[in-house]
């Protein structure tokens, strides 16, 4: 059986979004949902880091499935894109 290549193509109305192979799909798909409430937010990477406090390299290698975000930062994400206000102001 051929080795075939399957791709998750780019979502056409995120310009930061890109394809990504099916080996790295879950990785990809936490890179969107990172990037996805952050920008729904209105935030820069470098705001959301400060606001959230986190490390604004870490969320760039994330956003840009560089690294895999471990489960704990997808819970935490998903707890800001509900409660972003509460959030920040636990943290802050």
């Amino acid at each position: 059986m051929k080795n075939e290549h399957i791709t998750l193509s780019a979502e056409p109305s995120d310009a930061e979004d890109f394809d990504v192979m099916a080996e790295a799909m879950d990785r990809g798909q936490r890179a969107r949902l990172i990037r996805k409430t952050r920008t729904g937010l209105g935030l820069s990477q470098s705001e959301f880091a400060s606001r959230f406090r986190v490390p604004v390299g870490t969320l760039r290698d994330w956003e840009q499935a560089r690294a895999t975000a471990p489960d704990f930062a997808i819970a935490y994400v998903r707890v800001i894109g509900q409660h972003p206000d509460i959030v920040a102001k636990a943290v802050g």
